[in-house]
């Protein structure tokens, strides 16, 4: 099947299949994340001045986790969105998705804080979903001064980060804690389900394959199998009544994109408000290439501006 492309995104696409292959899942992982880190941070731009980009240290159950905080431009305490980054549970740190926290810090006017919680093979299920609550709670106490309103506080994540900020609020609806007013969740990996359209479509030829996600899923679930995976780690069939309203985002040339799109309509049939915006002609992790791809800068725009309209309807 032919699929259409956006022009940018083919130009970058070109790019990215002419340099060395590289299989990260032959490497030692240690090597493995160094590689990934080398590949992706050269892509971590923002253009936009921070009033503060703070490195701080987040309590988690195991221990600090090394963190974040971008404050933008502006006067009084300003809502906190906890973004969790993506790079399938096993990859990832605050260095390689710095430049999509900026800008959402630039377009929300919230605060940011990204965090670096415990990576699988080594730590699988629960240990990142444990540090994603932990960095709410820090967020919620206070402890990140007075540009920081802890009572206005949302979830951002991409990709395994979005699984993660999802079952996040599903845990917080359990405990009865407070919940968080809203979330943007970009091209998220919500269950362990390979059979989908999307993933027949766009699983071979788009940069994230099904098989890198197969592996990615039996990296972050451990012991568990698919068919017995919690909810909190697998929401795509969870209850999801009780939610806040959410901003869905995802791309038309994802193997992932049916994860969203069945979010979506099971949101709907629970009543949850929610947005959906599928940016077509564009690939899984398309909001790290703002700088070369004028899609992702359109699409962080419009997940600023939810939470603009979020916060403003909350005072």
């Amino acid at each position: 099947m032919t699929r259409i492309v956006d022009p940018a995104m083919a130009r970058i696409l070109a790019m990215l299949k002419a340099a060395p292959k590289v299989d990260l899942r032959a490497m030692p992982i240690s090597e493995a994340r160094a590689a990934f880190i080398g590949q992706q941070t050269p892509w971590a731009w923002c253009p936009h001045p921070m009033a503060e980009v703070r490195d701080l240290v987040v309590p988690g159950p195991a221990g600090d986790m090394r963190a974040r905080l971008f404050v933008p431009e502006g006067r009084g305490a300003r809502p906190v969105v906890v973004f969790a980054h993506g790079g399938g549970w096993t990859f990832g740190d605050i260095d390689t998705h710095g430049g999509t926290m900026a800008w959402l810090a630039a377009t929300s006017g919230c605060a940011v804080l990204g965090f670096d919680y415990r990576l699988a093979p080594e730590h699988p299920f629960p240990a990142g979903h444990e540090d994603t609550l932990a960095a709410i709670a820090h967020v919620r106490s206070g402890a990140l001064g007075a540009e920081c309103d802890p009572g206005r506080v949302a979830l951002a994540g991409d990709s395994a980060g979005a699984n993660l900020a999802l079952g996040a609020m599903l845990a917080l609806r359990g405990s009865g804690a407070p919940q968080v007013d809203t979330a943007c969740l970009f091209y998220g990996c919500f269950g362990p389900v390979f059979d989908t359209e999307s993933h027949a479509e766009n699983g071979v030829d788009y940069m994230l394959t099904t098989e890198m996600m197969r592996w990615y899923w039996a990296n972050f679930l451990g012991p568990f199998t698919p068919d017995d995976a919690p909810a909190a780690c697998a929401p795509l069939l969870a209850d999801v009544a009780g939610l806040p309203p959410l901003y869905l985002n995802a791309a038309g040339l994802d193997p992932l994109l049916d994860d969203t799109t069945i979010l979506s309509a099971r949101l709907a049939r629970a009543g949850v408000r929610h947005r959906l915006d599928i940016w077509p002609g564009v690939v899984h992790g398309f909001l790290r290439l703002a700088r070369e791809l004028p899609m992702a800068r359109q699409a962080l725009v419009a997940a600023g501006e939810h939470l603009r309209e979020t916060f403003a309807d909350h005072g």
